[in-house]
């Protein structure tokens, strides 16, 4: 999978559990400790974000990292 697609991927899994959740991003930012504007970023994808901040991000939504990755990763085929 190429790297903004991953990034993009993975912003839209953020802003689908939150949906999920029935939260705001405001509300999201709160439980995970960070600032409304940094999980716009997320949910955008226009950062990276560490692993600390996805543990937020999980903690934040009550849900585990494995969750939180669930379905990111489409092996490529191999000829």
């Amino acid at each position: 999978m190429q790297p903004n697609r991953t990034l993009r991927a993975l912003a839209n899994r953020i802003k689908e559990l939150r949906d999920q959740k029935g939260i705001s991003q405001e509300e999201l930012a709160h439980r995970a400790g960070l600032s409304r504007t940094g999980m716009g970023f997320l949910e955008t994808g226009k950062r990276w974000p560490r692993l600390d901040t996805l543990m937020k991000v999980a903690d934040g939504l009550n849900i585990t990292l494995d969750e939180l990755f669930k379905g990111l990763h489409k092996p490529s085929r191999r000829r």
